[in-house]
């Protein structure tokens, strides 16, 4: 056959680093010792080829897909790969078929692997959910998204979770070892050499993805060579310039660093908030988002204990609108230590929830006569505002032990504020108060 003067020649590009040096073997897997360890889940269940639908949660680069073809290689079964990207109901149907067919003649079980499982919809997960539980399907899937929010509950409950943590430093650098000295698929050809220091720089740069450092290490290795340069700190930081946090703004990372900049605030740790607050802002958030948080936090969580902090919340996502970028973070940092540094009282909040939860509880309740309105000669005539005590007339403007919430509900309380903090001087307030004595406090600041 000859080929046309206008066909171009196929040139076939090398895979990348990081596809290069997929571990084919489980002792080639760095890290995730939980995960792997002898007499482990998965180690059992591969061993005894006893294989159970499973999802691999993680985020990027922490070896999902990896694990699925071990699996996939360890395995009698038929491997069936599937992408919740590009497929839908109808190609699972046809995966179904086959493997149901397959069983049925050879007693061959099939396993099928959907990358990124989170992206299939209810319908297409339920399209799966007859065959998994019947045994046509083993199903193994992998997700960057919390499985409890993507998956449904009874697809879920049939499978068997494994979390995969991001690859701690000493992991990454080691697999940047063997992937510079493995002249079979790795950089071995470049006969470059590295120090322990250039490596665990890559290895902190790709924060916890293996395929990033990868990545990294043969941008930078590919550079060396070229430039007939050592493979040295000033030429990694050259080559790669500045990284990037793994932080998704709508994902369950992110929700896990906001959990932790709100309990550091809660817990006074102006460290650990002010840390937490920079990891959401060198991830990309919104500082509004941030501000909105902060004021929250101090209603939520601070209360009355130091009224003032309120209104630092509410001035500073002021001060940041005029402000903006980057000077705005100072603006942020101050509010941030303010309130992880205030005394705390979430008072004010289970007061309110107390509050609407007797509303709930006993509906529309008649208010006292003494307290409705009166401003026509009939409705004074039903005796609304009668006996109606006025509270300045009397000392430190309080009348003693008068009843205010509806009958059915006389002596309940919904605040109780806390022994410290400004709410120490309210607390001592409304206990005289309560008991009777209409002396002002003089001692509040």
């Amino acid at each position: 056959m000859t080929s046309s003067l206008f066909e171009a020649p196929t040139i076939q590009a090398p895979s990348p680093l990081a596809e290069r040096m997929r571990p084919q073997r489980l002792e080639d897997v760095v890290g995730h010792s939980e995960v792997l360890r002898e007499g482990g889940f998965l180690r059992v269940a591969l061993s005894q080829d006893a294989l159970v639908s499973m999802i691999f949660w993680g985020p990027p680069g922490t070896g999902k897909t990896t694990l699925a073809r071990l699996v996939a290689n360890s395995t009698k079964a038929h491997f069936e790969r599937f992408s919740a990207v590009l497929g839908g109901v109808k190609e699972i149907r046809v995966i179904v078929a086959a493997a149901r067919q397959r069983l049925g003649l050879s007693g061959r079980r099939t396993v099928l692997f959907v990358d990124e499982i989170h992206r299939f919809n209810k319908s297409q997960q339920d399209a799966f959910l007859p065959h998994v539980e019947d045994g046509t399907l083993t199903l193994i899937g992998a997700t960057t998204e919390n499985p409890s929010f993507a998956l449904n509950s009874a697809l879920l409950s049939r499978c068997r979770v494994i979390r995969l943590e991001p690859h701690q430093p000493d992991d990454l650098a080691l697999l940047l070892e063997r992937a510079l000295s493995d002249e079979e698929r790795g950089l071995g050809h470049l006969k470059l050499t590295a120090a322990a220091e250039v490596l665990a720089a890559l290895s902190r740069a790709a924060d916890g993805d293996a395929r990033r450092a990868l990545s990294h290490l043969e941008q930078v290795a590919t550079h060396a060579a070229r430039m007939q340069r050592p493979l040295d700190l000033k030429l990694a930081r050259e080559t790669l310039g500045a990284t990037t946090l793994r932080h998704d703004r709508a994902g369950d990372a992110h929700y896990d660093v906001v959990s932790a900049f709100i309990k550091s605030l809660r817990g006074s740790d102006p460290d650990a908030a002010l840390y937490y607050m920079a990891r959401l802002l060198e991830g990309g958030d919104d500082p509004r988002f941030i501000c909105r948080r902060l004021i929250i936090f101090a209603a939520e969580d601070v209360g009355n204990a130091d009224p003032r902090a309120l209104s630092v919340a509410v001035n500073a996502m002021q001060a940041f609108q005029m402000i903006g970028m980057p000077e705005g973070r100072i603006i942020l940092g101050q509010a941030c230590t303010y309130l992880a540094t205030a005394p705390k009282s979430n008072a004010s909040y289970k007061a309110i929830d107390a509050a609407i939860a007797a509303v709930r509880e006993t509906g529309s309740l008649a208010v006292p006569d003494k307290l409705k309105n009166a401003p026509t000669a009939l409705m004074k005539a039903m005796g609304h505002s009668d006996g109606y005590a006025y509270p300045h007339d009397h000392p430190g403007g309080v009348v003693p032990k008068e009843r205010y919430l509806p009958d059915g509900l006389d002596g309940r309380r919904f605040y109780d504020p806390k022994p410290h903090g400004y709410e120490r001087h309210i607390r001592e307030r409304l206990g005289r108060w309560r008991g009777g004595d209409q002396s002002d406090d003089q001692s509040d600041e």
